[in-house]
């Protein structure tokens, strides 16, 4: 074992533990995998995460993200909180505000505004409708009517979530899934708020599959919601998401277009620094 240096970050909030945690530990080289799950289960964080020297030239560190019950090959809140750690550490990127990551979908692009953070949403590796079989077992878990899903599609990202869509977001937040139901399935769900709120939609993320019943706040989530709702015109360019409600979070994501690139970002704050013995 050796002291490596350690943050945990809070990231999609504007108030530090209202957000999602990551664990970021900063230098993880010699670590086999098997310790890094072991850490990540001794967190039970959502995810922890090991940065390392990127293998591509391209990319300016690479990461590795575990969840308590194994690895992802992406995930979006920590990248963010990883990519503020790295750069507190007092570490640059090679191009001036934006960042590169690798990790298993491959290199991932973040741009850095002030404090703010984002990172390009990656392409849905899976889109289109879910099977009749796979949407009924959706309905169940949800324990919903059928006729209150308005949509229902594949919206893998390196995560294979099913995106579901309901009429609003009291519905989203009025939710008492049975999770035992999923099995395997990671199962997102949506709403449009039609009232004064400060958010445009609700979020809700569940994924017992990698040992999370639900997750506070899901960047790959909101990036694959993002990528399939703008592009069939059913989301606007820009929005913002509420995530963690039921959880008592106050979790917010900004959805930004530009161009091609749908940019998911947030705030971030380091709640926790220091080492670890690893």
């Amino acid at each position: 074992m050796r002291s490596r240096p350690f943050a945990q970050v809070d990231v999609f909030t504007a108030t530090p533990y209202f957000g999602n945690p990551v664990a970021v530990v900063l230098d993880a080289e010699g670590l086999t995998e098997p310790e890094m799950a072991r850490f990540a289960r001794w967190t039970n964080l959502s995810e922890t995460t090991f940065v390392l020297p990127p293998s591509d030239p391209a990319a300016d560190y690479r990461l590795r993200i575990f969840t308590p019950g194994g690895e992802l090959p992406f995930a979006g809140h920590p990248t963010l909180g990883s990519a503020h750690a790295w750069l507190e550490s007092g570490a640059t990127g090679r191009s001036a505000g934006f960042l590169v990551q690798e990790c298993g979908i491959g290199l991932v692009t973040l741009r850095r505004d002030g404090a703010h953070l984002s990172f390009a949403a990656p392409p849905l590796l899976r889109s289109g409708p879910v099977s009749a079989e796979v949407r009924d077992r959706v309905v169940r878990s949800l324990r919903v009517a059928s006729d209150a899903v308005v949509a229902c599609e594949w919206i893998d990202n390196g995560v294979p979530w099913i995106g579901v869509v309901l009429p609003d977001g009291d519905s989203v937040l009025a939710l008492e899934p049975d999770v035992s139901l999923m099995g395997e399935l990671e199962i997102g769900v949506l709403g449009r708020w039609h009232e004064a709120h400060d958010a445009d939609v609700e979020v809700r993320g569940f994924a017992p599959g990698l040992a999370l019943s639900e997750d506070p706040v899901t960047g790959s989530l909101n990036a694959g919601f993002a990528s399939w709702l703008i592009g069939a015109g059913l989301l606007p360019p820009r929005y913002v998401v509420a995530q963690g409600t039921a959880l008592h979070r106050a979790g917010r994501v900004q959805v930004d277009q530009v161009g091609d690139d749908i940019w998911i970002g947030g705030s971030t704050h380091t709640c926790i620094a220091g080492s670890v013995a690893l």
